[in-house]
C-alpha cells in the first residue's frame, strides 16, 4: 500500500518504519520544518553567547522500552553509545535514596530496597510488603483506584522518596489523580519484566538524532519520503482510497496530538457515511474529555557546575517544583549545563524558572543562570 502518515514525531516515524518493514511505501507529512514532534532538538544559547543544542524537554528511557530500542537499532542508532545505561538510581544530593545494584531482575529491586540509604527498617518492610501483595495479585487492581489509594500502606518516606517521584515521572500525573492500574503496569514491566528493564537510559544525543532523524534517513533510503513544512490542509475519501492535496493514498495514519487528530477527523464529517460519521463523533467526544498536564524543563548554566551523578532526584514541594536534575555536561553537552525537570507543572514560566534557580541554590549549593525554559 501507499500510506500517508501525518506527523513526523516519534510516533509518526515509528509508524513509517513499521509500515516500510511490512512492505508498504510510507510518505510522512510534517507541518513544521523539524523532525521529532514534542521530543525534538532545539537551538539555544548559553549566557556567554555559546550556541548549544537543547531538547524540547529533558527525557529518559528505561530498559523496559524494548520496542523503542529495537526500532532505534533498526534505523542505525548505536544504542550502546547513544544512551548512558545505569541501574535504577533515585539518589538525592545528600546521597540518600535508592540505588539498584547491577543484578538480575527482580533481585536488583529487592537488593535496592534493602540497601536504601536513609530508610528505616519499617520503611523498607512496608515497601516489600506492598510490593509482594501487588505481585501476588498479578499487578491488577480496581480501575478506579488512584496511586495514592493503592499505596496507603506505605510509610511517608517511601511515598515521598520513591512512589511520588516515580509516579510523576512515569505518568506525569500526581499520585492523588494517577491511575493505579497504569502505575502497576509500569512497575511490572520495569521491575519484573525483561532483564535490565529498570535500567535508566540517559540520552547522549539530542532527541531528534536519538530516533526520528535516523528514522527519516533510513526511510528515504528505503524509498519513502518525509515532507517537512507540509501541512495537510485537505483530506477526503476517494472511493476506497484517500486524497491528500490532490494525491491518492491507500490509507492514512494520524500521528499527531489527540486535539489535532480530532480536528482533522471532523473535517471529514460531510464526506463520509453516517456510520463512519458516528464513529468519528464518538472518538472526538472522548478526545475532548482528555486532560493534559505540562512538563517543564528549566535549562540553567553555571561555570564549573557539576553533579556527583548524571541524574539526581530533588526534594519537591510547592516552591521547589523540580523533581529531577540532569547534568548535561556528563551526557555529551557543554560543562555546567543542567536540566531541571518539573513534571505535572502548574506554574507560569517566569515564576517556575525563579523557583527552580532558588531550588538549585538551596538543594545543590549552585548559583546558576537561566538558559531556556
Amino acid at each position: 500500500m501507499k500510506i500517508a502518515i501525518i506527523g513526523a514525531g516519534w510516533a509518526g516515524m515509528a509508524a513509517a518504519v513499521e509500515a516500510t518493514q511490512a512492505g508498504h511505501t510510507a510518505i510522512v507529512f510534517e507541518a513544521s520544518q523539524s523532525i521529532g514532534g514534542r521530543a525534538r532538538a532545539l537551538n539555544g544559547t548559553l549566557p556567554d553567547g555559546t550556541p548549544v543544542t537543547l531538547d524540547n524537554g529533558q527525557h529518559i528511557l528505561i530498559g523496559a522500552y524494548t520496542d523503542t530500542l529495537r526500532l532505534m537499532r533498526q534505523v542505525g542508532v548505536a544504542v550502546e553509545s547513544a544512551l548512558l545505561r545505569q541501574p535504577m538510581t533515585l539518589l538525592f544530593p545528600d546521597a540518600q535514596g535508592l540505588r539498584f545494584p547491577a543484578w538480575p531482575t527482580p533481585l536488583d529491586a529487592l537488593a535496592g530496597i534493602i540497601s536504601a540509604r536513609g530508610w528505616s527498617v519499617a520503611d523498607k518492610a512496608s515497601l516489600l510488603r506492598c510490593a509482594t501483595g501487588w505481585q501476588l495479585r498479578g499487578f491488577q487492581c480496581a480501575a478506579s483506584l488512584s496511586v495514592a489509594q493503592l499505596c496507603q500502606g506505605l510509610r511517608p518516606r517511601v511515598l515521598a522518596e520513591l512512589i511520588e517521584p516515580l509516579c510523576v515521572s512515569a505518568l506525569n500525573t500526581p499520585a492523588e489523580r494517577a491511575s493505579a492500574q497504569v502505575f502497576l503496569r509500569v512497575l511490572k514491566d520495569a521491575l519484573f519484566g525483561v532483564q535490565g528493564g529498570s535500567h535508566l537510559l540517559l540520552p547522549r544525543l539530542d532527541l531528534s538524532e536519538l530516533f526520528p532523524g535516523a528514522a527519516a534517513r533510513w526511510l528515504v533510503q528505503q524509498g519513502g519520503q518525509v515532507r517537512l513544512g507540509t501541512r495537510v490542509e485537505s483530506l477526503a475519501p476517494h472511493g476506497t482510497q484517500w486524497r491528500i492535496q490532490d494525491e491518492t493514498f491507500d490509507t492514512v495514519m494520524l500521528a499527531t496530538s489527540a486535539p489535532d487528530a480530532a480536528r482533522t477527523l471532523e473535517t471529514l464529517l460531510p464526506a463520509v457515511s453516517d456510520s463512519s460519521a458516528e464513529k468519528i463523533r464518538h472518538w472526538t467526544h472522548i478526545t475532548r474529555g482528555l486532560q493534559f498536564e505540562a512538563i517543564a524543563t528549566v535549562y540553567a548554566w553555571g561555570a564549573g557546575a557539576r553533579l556527583p551523578h548524571a541524574m539526581l532526584t530533588l526534594r519537591n514541594q510547592a516552591d521547589a517544583p523540580a523533581q529531577f536534575v540532569f547534568d548535561r555536561g556528563q551526557l555529551g553537552g557543554p560543562p555546567g549545563l543542567l536540566a531541571f525537570v518539573v513534571s505535572a507543572s502548574l506554574g507560569g514560566r517566569e515564576v517556575l524558572q525563579a523557583q527552580v534557580l532558588q531550588q538549585a541554590q538551596t538543594q545543590l549549593g549552585l548559583t546558576l543562570q537561566a538558559v531556556q525554559t
